[in-house]
């Protein structure tokens, strides 16, 4: 089977005052941009049948505004994750699990999508190597299980920034 993995960095944050990173809420420019993350989502991905999620609220915050409806596990490791981290996240993965989306942070999601990469001369990965905003999407293809994604053994498909 063709595993697809879609990372995705949190919309933009609000920065108010006395409030924790962790704990920092969407913008409104970051709703927005979520929301047309979800509606290019649901346009190109038939189906995404799981989601991680960290724990912090402008990613929690992220994901509702996409509205994917898959089942969510919200995880703490993905907060401030470095690439190794999340790729074991990754390939804990349930076989059954074609198409994974992960919604986190930078710089965990640029590198780690640029650690699994294979391919580092085409337009997406041009694209990705330029910025990674807030709510853009790396989407990359695994020929694979889970259990055996590890640094370049992934296709970058496509790199979308939401504007």
């Amino acid at each position: 089977m063709v595993r697809t993995l879609i990372l995705m960095r949190h919309g933009k944050s609000a920065y108010p005052d006395g409030v924790d990173d962790h704990e920092r809420p969407l913008a409104p420019r970051g709703r927005r941009e979520a929301g047309l993350a979800g509606q290019w989502l649901r346009a190109t991905q038939p189906s995404i049948d799981a989601v991680r999620c960290s724990t912090a609220t402008r990613t929690r915050e992220t994901l509702a505004a996409t509205r994917i409806t898959a089942p969510v596990v919200f995880d703490s490791a993905i907060y401030e994750a470095a690439p190794e981290t999340l790729i074991e996240l990754i390939q804990l993965s349930d076989d059954e699990v074609a198409t994974l989306l992960v919604i986190g942070h930078a710089p965990g999601m640029p590198w780690t999508a640029w650690e699994l990469a294979s391919n580092h001369d085409g337009a997406p990965a041009v694209e990705l190597s330029r910025k990674f905003p807030t709510s853009a999407l790396a989407v990359l293809r695994f020929d694979r299980p889970w259990a055996d994604v590890d640094p370049g053994t992934g296709e970058l498909i496509n790199f979308h920034i939401p504007r």
